[in-house]
Parts: structure tokens; sequence; C-alpha cells
């Protein structure tokens, strides 16, 4: 019989924050902390930091921002609360969504004052849902300010590398900017030269690096807060698991984490912030999914795997109930590469809303508006049996914005195609045997398609009717941005299936992020934010951004609540 003793948990030291993963909100918290003269450990269990917001597109959806007042636009309170109260419905709670609203301006102004963020007002970006009362075209969404990565000097190797689908020439990186010159620049001088100057500065910097330090949307944003944080001196421990909460007297006083196979007590003088990105990629998440009977993908890491939420459970926290949805769903299509690793693509704003590109079921026919939102795409594809569905387009669309992972002209998609992610055929019906769907449902779709094309109007789904529409559409076409007719061959299709950009149930909080038990009282010392945090949307999806404004909001406050104990208690 084994009777081997297990070592003694050793004590690695006190800090007065400790903050478990290393996403937005994380960061947020982290570097807030810092600011106001905390000392912060923060601990990432994989070997990379930044999470799924490293990898996200790094938009902010922000009431009344300081970028909208020098812009001049004027929002009001009445105006975003009716708005999240229609597209919220049922779970709306106006505890948090008020502290999102009073406080939101206020978080990205003291990251923006203190570190290096900074974000740009978008010009044009229409809320998700532009015909409700309340929606704004333009003022509550902001754009990630591009970013050198040598900045973060050795640790740049450690920040999460986006997925080879949202990279071009294996290693740039680019934001919607970039993507509208590349799809222009054969169109205009301005746009070829954007790309030029873009494609010299990646070849200078694959000199030296394996990938370019140019970095945008959410690795931007990232790379940043960890850069201002590792300044102040935030300590950040890699491939280090938080197993289990110090509690102390009811209050929350520190974690038991695996690190280096040692169990390690590390403890927190003002609390512990959980923000490791929820559960989607997790055993749990299927029990919160909807049985579609087809796959289902989630571009979370592998890491989010619902640590924060079996955290919680320890000390009795409330999660989330009855919520409309579980997840913020987007639709995915995956590639298998050669040695068998799957690539996987998140079908967001640069295909379904072009001209010529259109979605359809098994039975050949198209079953929702295809510029919609991706949360909105998806939940379509849940109702009567839409999974999976599958992109169309003809060569005309295929070369001017390409589909999925295949690129426009002049690139060659064939090494695609032999690999089965994209189809290729002479004909619909040749196309819809490939795929294993009803060539006379295709057939009846296409004729009544490219009809309504002609006369101008979606008569069927109102593609290209609303602001949102025609914003991710093709502005150089007219009169609708969305719509084309599909009549060139060769004819080409992608399978998609849904997916999720991660999970929105949560530890509930109070408007402090500070975590509730099932009893309604907060648990001292316990925090939650990001993922982690039940989302104040309810897994609605209002519009860009709402899952990253309200991270930084509540990692902000959360950090700001724990200085403040920290401070009554010196």
């Amino acid at each position: 019989m084994n009777t081997a003793v297990q070592p003694p948990e050793q004590l690695a030291g006190s800090w007065d924050l400790i903050v478990l993963g290393s996403g937005a909100a994380a960061f947020a918290a982290a570097n807030t902390a810092a600011c106001k003269g905390l000392s912060v450990l923060m601990l990432e269990k994989s070997p990379h930091f930044g999470g799924t917001s490293a990898i996200s597109g790094g938009a902010v959806w922000i009431f009344d921002s300081d970028q909208a007042r020098a812009a001049g636009i004027q929002d009001s309170v009445e105006a975003i609360r009716t708005y999240l109260k229609k597209t919220i419905g049922a779970g709306y709670k106006p505890e948090l969504v008020d502290a999102f609203i009073r406080h939101g301006r206020e978080a990205l102004g003291f990251l923006e004052q203190h570190t290096e963020l900074a974000y740009a007002l978008r010009p044009f970006s229409p809320d998700y849902y532009p015909l409700e009362d309340g929606a704004t075209d333009r003022g509550r969404a902001l754009e990630m300010v591009e970013y050198d990565g040598r900045r973060l000097g050795t640790r740049f190797k450690q920040l999460r590398r986006p997925p080879e689908g949202m990279l071009l020439f294996g290693g740039m990186m680019v934001n919607r900017v970039d993507i509208q010159h590349f799809l222009s620049f054969r169109r205009s001088p301005r746009s070829l030269w954007h790309c030029i100057k873009l494609m010299a500065r990646y070849g200078l910097d694959r000199l030296g690096h394996e990938r370019g330090t140019r970095l945008t949307v959410g690795n931007a944003m990232i790379a940043r807060l960890a850069t201002s944080a590792f300044e102040r001196g935030v300590e950040l421990w890699l491939e280090s698991s938080a197993e289990s909460l110090l509690v102390e007297n009811g209050r929350v006083v520190g974690v038991r984490v695996r690190k280096n196979g040692q169990t390690l007590q590390v403890r927190a003088r003002a609390g512990v912030v959980c923000a490791m990105g929820g559960f989607a990629a997790g055993e749990m998440a299927a029990s919160f999914r909807p049985d579609t009977g087809s796959a289902h993908w989630t571009m979370s890491p592998a890491s989010n795997d619902g640590a924060g939420l079996a955290l919680g459970a320890e000390v009795d926290a409330a999660t989330g109930e009855a919520m409309a949805a579980n997840f913020f769903w987007a639709p995915v299509s995956v590639l298998q590469r050669p040695g068998g690793e799957l690539e996987r693509f998140p079908h967001l704003v640069t295909d379904r809303a072009k001209p010529g590109i259109i979605a359809v079921n098994r039975q050949g026919q198209r079953f929702t508006n295809e510029a919609n939102s991706y949360h909105s795409f998806v939940q379509a594809m849940q109702r009567d049996g839409n999974t999976p569905c599958w992109l169309i387009c003809d060569a005309e669309a295929m070369g001017r914005y390409g589909m999925g992972l295949a690129r426009p002209n002049p690139v060659d998609n064939s090494a695609l195609v032999k690999a089965g992610y994209l189809h290729r055929a002479d004909s619909p019906q040749a196309l819809a045997g490939a795929l294993g769907i009803d060539a006379q449902g295709l057939a009846a779709t296409l004729a009544q398609y490219n009809e309504d094309v002609r006369a101008g109007v979606d008569r069927q789904f109102g593609k290209g009717s609303t602001s949102y529409n025609q914003s991710l559409g093709d502005p150089h076409h007219q009169p609708n941005p969305c719509l084309a007719p599909l009549g060139r061959a060769p004819w080409y299709a992608i399978r998609v299936d849904t997916g999720d950009l991660g999970s929105a149930r949560g530890l509930v909080t109070d408007a402090n992020a500070n975590v509730l038990d099932r009893q309604g009282q907060p648990i001292a010392g316990l925090y939650a934010a990001g993922n982690d945090m039940n989302s104040i949307m309810d897994g609605t999806y209002p519009g860009p951004g709402i899952t990253l404004g309200p991270g930084l909001t509540f990692g902000y406050l959360a950090a700001c609540h724990a200085a403040n104990h920290l401070q009554a208690n010196l």
C-alpha cells in the first residue's frame, strides 16, 4: 500500500488583489488596482495570455464615451435604457444596466488615461437592432487603435496568437478598415496604397518575428493593457491553475494554485477577481446548449472550461438562470488541416452580408436575413432544423469578397477545395448534389432571390434593408450594398455549423461586480467580471462590443471596490 505523505502546501506570497484570468476584464481589474497602488498577481492556466479577448474583434460598446462627446454625438440615458429594455426583454436588470451606463465612460476614460489603452469612435456602426426604439447608428461602438507588439518585448511571444483564418499571408493582422481596403484595392488607388504599406510593414516584421507585430482588434487591446500592467509591476503567472478558494471567517482571502506540479497558496488582502472567460470550452457547455442534432464549435480557448463557476460553487455563489441564451452565438465553419488539426472560422462580418452570398438549409431554402448579426443568424439556424447550413456564392462574389477562409482574387483557393472545406461546382444542380441538399429547392431559391435582386429589394427576408445590414455590405455596390444576383459559374459553398464566441451564463454579481450567494448576499472578497460574470445583457446581443464593454467596466468596478475595502481596513 502506498503510504506516501503529500508535502504541505507552500505559501507562495501575499498580494493585495489576485486576478484569475488574463483577458480584457482581468487586465482592466489588474491595471485599475495597480494604478490605485495595490499589488496584483494574475494567474493564467494556459501558456499564453489574452484569452478570448485576444482573438476577438476588440470593439467596445460604451454609452456617452469621451470619443462620442468629442464627435458632438448626443445620446441619452433614456434612449439607451429604452433600447436595452427592448432587446434584453424579461432579463433586464436595472441595477446592473444602470451601473454599466453610469460607469462605462468613467471606466474607459480611467484606463485610457492611466494605461496605453486607446479607442477611436467608429464613424458608422449601427446597433444590431437598428429599428428598435432607442437604437443609434453611431456613437456607442468604439474601435481599437492599432498597436506595435514590439512594445511587449519578450512577452510578445506569450500573447495569444489569433487563429490562422483571421490572419493574412500567414501572420498579418487586419481590422475592418484594412479588410475593406483589400476588397477595394483594384478599384481605389487610396486602398491600393494602404495595402502596399501594410504588406511592406509585414515583410519587415517577418525578418525578425514569427508573425506581424502590427496588432489590431483584440490582440492590440490585450497588448496595450498588458504592456501597462507589466510596467506597473503586475505579476503574471502562466500555466498556473486556480484549484480552490481560501476562505477565512466568511471572506475569500486567497487561492490554492497548481503551478509547476506543486500546490501553492497565494493570499489576497483585498480580494479575488474571477475573470477566466466562462465555460464555453468546458464539459458543462453541452448541457446548456440547444440540441440541434448537428456539430457545434466554440471559439473559446480550451482554458475557458468553467473554473470560475466551480470556484463560485465552493462558496454557494449564485449563477444565472432562465436566460435568453447561455452563449453568445456565432456561425462557424471548420477546416481540417493535413495534420488533422481543426481550424475554426467565425462568420462574423466578412462574408454573409456581401452581395451575391446567401445561406440555405438542407432543403436548399434560405431561412433568414444573412446580413443580420451573427447572434441572430445562429438563433435562426437553431429554429426549424436549419443546421447545418451552407453559404453559397457564385464566381463573381467569390472573386470580389471571398467567403470564410477562401480569399478573393487573385488568391488560389484550390487547396481549400481539395481539403473539402470549399465546395466548387459548374452548376447549382451539381453543387446541390455535392452538398446533399435539395436541388429543386435550391433552384427555386435562386430564381426567387435573383428576381428580388433585380427589383432591388429582398422581399423574403429584407437583406440590406437596415443600416446595420448596409454597414456590412459593399459600399461600392449600388443600389443595395448587400444584394447582387448569383449566376456566374463556377459555384461555391461552405458548410456552416452553430458556434459561439463564449458563454453568457456566469456568477451573479451586484453593481460592484461583487459575487452574490444564493440568498442574494455579497460574498466578501470575491468578484467576477467578463464571461465569468453573468451577462448583464442576459445572453442577448444588442451591439458590437457588448461583452468587452461591460468586461472593462465591471473589471474596473471590481478593482475599485476591492481597493476601497483595503483602504478602509488599513
